[in-house]
């Protein structure tokens, strides 16, 4: 077995690692195609991860956050297009997500007031605005109860439909 990290600044890989009980060389074995060596460059922030690389992790460790982790903080289309979520408990999920779906349904008539001319003008901005924002909240709600749902799933929390 191997011994036991006492690093402080432990990366979100580590952690999740950790979380598991797994070895370095352990997960090295459940990912198959990326060695010890490579978990040891990745978790130390000596190499940056490659997608495949995240997926496997997410895989072997049975934690959605990496992915989400990966898209928002390195790679550099998901920090421009990816909204921050955070893997929370069921009922918090659900009442992020309903919040958010009512928040824009409440501007629904001015969206579509916004929108029937093709265009948005100075004195429609600031309502456009805050519009966007609500839908980035409602993006990243959505997005923390897939990973919810991803995380009931890998762990056997929740069963897959047929």
């Amino acid at each position: 077995m191997g011994r036991r990290s006492t690093k402080e600044n432990k990366s979100i890989y580590q952690l999740s690692r950790e979380r598991c009980g797994l070895s370095r060389e352990a997960a090295g074995e459940g990912m198959v195609f990326v060695s010890p060596e490579r978990v040891e460059k990745i978790e130390s922030g000596k190499s940056a991860p490659h997608p495949d690389e995240v997926l496997a992790m997410e895989r072997c460790y049975a934690d959605p956050e990496l992915s989400g982790y990966y898209c928002v903080n390195e790679c550099p289309i998901g920090m421009k297009y990816s909204p921050r979520a955070s893997l929370r408990d069921l009922p918090g999920s659900a009442v992020e997500l309903l919040a958010s779906i009512s928040a824009l349904h409440e501007e629904r008539d001015r969206l579509v007031a916004i929108a029937a001319d093709g265009r948005v003008d100075d004195t429609e901005r600031a309502a456009f605005d805050a519009m966007t924002e609500k839908l980035g909240r409602l993006e990243s709600a959505a997005r923390g109860m897939r990973m919810w749902i991803e995380h009931a799933l890998s762990t056997g929390k929740l069963e897959a439909a047929d």
